[in-house]
């Protein structure tokens, strides 16, 4: 089997240069790129090598384009250099990290309205995916199983999801044999609803994914309402399909800045969650979590025990080693935030995200498509029945000068002739950096509508980052 790699820039030298400045006496100033080199280098050349490579790399703070989280206090680093080291795997071996991923499970399921946090099951993962993909996996695994008890086929299990779901489910369907049957969003109806489900669910349906937070957008979709329309679907048709809640950037905001919205396992019909911690749950990246709402959720042959790391090690997950310390920074940022801080975080960003939506609303070139009212997102494109010499496209790239990155990109299947902009808001993005943010995108868009020809539509790229 062949890796997919970036193909190597033909420009890209072979050889690494290190500049005299930097090599001790007698060290090599040119090392291999694409190879081990024959000899070792000292620390510390091997540090700056590295470290100036990396310093092209962009400004988190100026990165409007991502919702993973990049910062952390001085003690949460000094908590990840100390654990750095700890496989989470290992139970045997790091009892009290397995214990407090233990907890940190039980404290999300409390948080996400389970009937018994206790009694649920779960596990931390590899961000979102890896969750994502478990959840499929227990929705097709109890479908079959239970296919087979009253003997009928389990051949060609299907699962809806919207055309905005990230790309991990796509994925899921794909590896898993799963016929993915996307529900179109459109420009009327701007996320899975549960409008007119029943033309897409049957007894082959493994159960409905609802995103809560559309990367496309950050709009919420109404776990409620679909639920509501899989009752009367099951009350027509005796049809029983469960939901799989995608959460991975609203089920850490939701409960803290919008309790009122129903969306978790006050809904009998929700299955299992999964979150990201690495996004609004603002732990550094790699950690994600999926809760299933009881032991009953997660069939049992999707759990795995093995006895050669010096007991017997329970697993569920699709990897194996894997660091622990990012489970126990979750664990930091609960006890150092708790509640009330979590609520003024996210409450900070949303404030941002709104203002930002007033001002861009002004603008006469620009329309909302989503305004930060849901996620601590917006989107937006251009107002329709004005001519333009420019677009979004060469929009991004005056702000990137700049030093913002805002992404552009067509929306999903059906709406791809829908070219939208995104800012995700996240706690590095002040209102004083809102405000200049403000002030360039003025700047720039007065310098575009004073062009007198259209620009040539030359290197247009979609920017969309998860």
């Amino acid at each position: 089997m062949s890796n997919t790699r970036r193909p190597v820039d033909s420009a890209e030298a072979d050889v690494v240069e290190v500049n005299p400045l930097f090599a001790r006496p007698g060290e090599s100033t040119e090392l291999a790129r694409f190879s081990i080199p024959d000899c070792e280098s000292l620390p510390e050349t091997a540090y700056q090598i590295v470290h100036d490579e990396v310093a092209l790399d962009g400004n988190a703070r100026l990165n409007l384009a991502t919702f993973v989280g990049t910062w952390m206090d001085s003690h949460a680093e000094k908590l990840y250099a100390d654990t750095f080291d700890k496989n989470l795997i290992d139970k045997d071996e790091y009892k009290a990290t397995d214990a407090i991923e233990e907890r940190c499970r039980i404290i999300l399921a409390d948080l996400w309205h389970a009937p018994e946090p206790r009694n649920t099951i779960g596990a931390s993962t590899i961000g979102s995916s890896e969750a994502c993909m478990l959840g499929g996996l227990a929705l097709k695994r109890r479908w079959q199983h239970a296919r087979r008890s009253v003997g009928k086929s389990s051949e060609r299990p299907n699962l809806v999801m919207s055309s905005a779901v990230q790309v991990c489910w796509k994925k899921f369907c794909s590896y898993w044999d799963v016929e993915a049957r996307i529900v179109s969003i459109s420009e009327e109806r701007k996320v899975l609803d549960g409008h007119d489900l029943r033309s897409y669910v049957d007894e082959n349906t493994i159960g409905v994914v609802a995103v809560f937070g559309v990367t496309y957008t950050g709009m919420y979709e109404p776990v409620e309402r679909i639920a509501a329309a899989l009752d009367e679907i099951q009350a027509s048709k005796g049809l029983d399909i469960p939901i799989h809640v995608d959460g991975a950037t609203g089920a850490f905001v939701a409960p803290f800045i919008q309790p009122h919205i129903t969306w978790d396992f006050r809904i009998s019909r929700v299955a299992s969650i999964n979150v990201s911690s690495h996004k609004y749950g603002l732990v550094y990246p790699g950690l994600g979590w999926i809760v299933w709402r009881d032991q009953a959720a997660l069939p049992e042959d999707l759990r795995f025990r093995v006895a050669y790391l010096g007991g017997e090690t329970p697993t569920v997950g699709l990897s194996f080693t894997r660091p622990g310390a990012q489970v126990l920074l979750q664990y930091y940022l609960f006890l150092r935030l708790g509640r009330d801080g979590y609520q003024r975080v996210h409450q900070a960003t949303q404030d941002v995200a709104q203002y930002l939506s007033r001002e861009i609303a002004k603008m006469p070139q620009f329309e909302l498509w989503s305004d930060g009212s849901d996620l601590p997102v917006l989107t937006w494109h251009l107002r329709k029945g004005r001519s333009y010499n420019w677009n979004q496209y060469h929009l991004s790239d005056r702000l990137r000068m700049k030093g913002w990155q805002v992404p552009t990109y067509p929306m999903p299947d059906d709406l791809t002739h829908l070219t939208v902009q995104r800012i995700v808001v996240r706690g590095g993005l002040s209102r004083d950096l809102a405000g200049a943010l403000v002030a360039d995108l003025h700047a720039e868009v007065g310098f575009l509508e004073s062009l007198t020809a259209p620009i040539e539509a030359l290197g247009e790229r979609p920017g969309f980052h998860h």
